[in-house]
């Protein structure tokens, strides 16, 4: 029974991929398009929900009118240290890996200009704020005796041709590197009653990816090999950029609106890999580098929130992609991509509620956040490549007047169909010579669990 559902979800797979890298279209998405939950540990706490309040740096990326909030100038940091746990279940099987780092979350400042004589611009502020999110991601799915494929391909060491049957001991994804967003944020109050700002949003990403299957070879003794994946391990360095503008208006004492959108972003992608290539002396490597162009998605939030008196307030935030994403063409990789994206992609959503409870100098926050998955449930899978995404999120401050401490804790969870196989591999003998070369023609998926817990803690001055 096993064997005859193993079969159909290799054929549903296979629909899916259209013959592309998963990891492309993965990144595209999970790197590239996201909504990544990273800034001061206010923001964290309620969840990143803060567009109609404002009031923080990390706010402006969700809506840069947060800047015209600012009454005083502040200056911010803040240690982000985080815990991950990623299940991977094949069958009955499943195998779990945690990852532990600490880094600087976020840095920023808002400069505050109080203006004076009749006009209604009571301030006009001026902000830059930096974040800094961790995007290092280990799966390792479990072996499973159902998983083989045949190579007619193999040679043994006289030059003749063997067929041989591969069954797999297990495959890994190891993903590391960071996503920056440096926002250069201007903002003013009109009579106190109307906030806009604007940004500059200035993005970069630096990924180091492996791809490898563990498999044994029945011609030789079941002996094992560790096979990378082609074109693997590769390196990528990319630089983004994006606008944004938004606005807050009260309409009441009790009542707060605010809406915002951000421009696509226009990527500029570069890669270096190599891959296994072979003539009549044997095999050998090529060494590339290439570039590539990639538009994520235009973005819109509108956002609420309820102020009950100086003590409470509630803020809810609803963000939509407007667009798809979409590679400059350069060759038939970025058609086949394009095309994919057009027919499988659907708009990214994410809602966020977020609420803070002031006690004299004490903060207490709270939050959650639901997103979707972008792709169309199609052949029973759900959450193919890029899951569902729920946060919650709760925190504390102080405030001492001139200095404010906070801290949070988030847990993060995706639930996703993990996808693998089908592709050129290589195997690499001791001596660093490529010990054979060989293509599995299936695709197989395993569920996928994600599980992030993040502490931050943040370190501001009021001035």
């Amino acid at each position: 029974m096993f064997k005859k559902s193993l079969t159909i979800l290799s054929i549903a797979s296979a629909f899916y991929l259209q013959a592309q890298d998963v990891t492309i279209i993965r990144n595209s998405v999970d790197v590239y398009s996201a909504n990544p939950l990273s800034g001061s540990a206010k923001f964290n706490a309620m969840a990143g929900s803060m567009g109609a309040l404002g009031g923080d740096l990390s706010a402006i990326n969700t809506n840069p009118a947060s800047v015209g909030v600012f009454i005083t100038g502040n200056i911010s940091g803040t240690l982000a240290v985080n815990n991950s746990k990623t299940t991977s279940s094949f069958s009955n099987a499943a195998n779990s890996y945690k990852l532990n780092n600490a880094d600087l979350g976020q840095l920023g400042g808002v400069i505050v200009f109080e203006t004076s004589g009749n006009t209604p611009w009571k301030f006009v502020n001026f902000g830059v704020n930096y974040t800094n999110q961790n995007l290092e991601e280990y799966i390792e799915t479990p072996a499973n005796s159902s998983y083989k494929f045949q190579d007619s391909n193999l040679v043994d060491t006289n030059g003749n041709p063997v067929t041989g049957t591969f069954t797999s001991l297990g495959h890994a994804y190891d993903r590391t590197g960071n996503l920056t967003n440096m926002n250069i944020a201007f903002g003013g109050n009109y009579d106190n009653k109307f906030y806009v700002g604007g940004s500059l949003n200035f993005k970069g990403a630096t990924i180091e990816q492996y791809d490898s299957s563990r498999l044994s070879l029945d011609v030789d003794n079941n002996n094992s090999y560790v096979l990378n994946k082609q074109g693997t391990p590769y390196t990528e360095d990319s630089n983004g950029f994006s606008v944004s503008a938004g606005i807050i208006g009260k309409i009441n004492n009790n009542i707060r609106l605010g809406a915002s959108i951000e421009s696509p972003t226009w990527w500029t992608q570069y890669r270096t890999y190599s891959e296994v290539n072979e003539d009549n002396l044997g095999y050998y490597f090529d060494y590339y580098d290439e570039d590539r162009k990639f538009t994520s998605p235009m973005k819109a939030t509108l956002s609420g929130a309820f102020v009950m008196n100086k003590n409470f307030a509630l803020n809810v935030d609803y963000s939509l992609g407007l667009t798809k994403p979409k590679y400059k063409v350069q060759g038939p990789a970025e058609t086949q991509l394009n095309d994919f994206f057009q027919s499988e992609y659907k708009n990214l959503s994410e809602l966020r509620v977020g609420g803070e409870y002031r006690y004299n100098n004490f903060r207490l926050r709270g939050g959650y956040g639901i997103s979707n998955s972008p792709f169309e449930k199609r052949a029973n899978f759900d959450d193919l490549y890029v899951g569902k995404r729920e946060t919650l999120g709760v925190g504390f401050g102080f405030d001492f007047k001139s200095f404010y401490v906070d801290a949070a804790y988030n847990k993060i969870t995706t639930n996703s169909t993990n996808v693998y196989g089908d592709g050129n591999y290589y195997s690499l003998a001791n001596n660093g010579d490529v010990e054979f070369f060989t293509n599995n023609p299936n695709t197989f998926t395993s569920k996928l669990e994600d599980v992030k817990n993040n502490v931050t803690l943040t370190l501001g001055w009021k001035f």
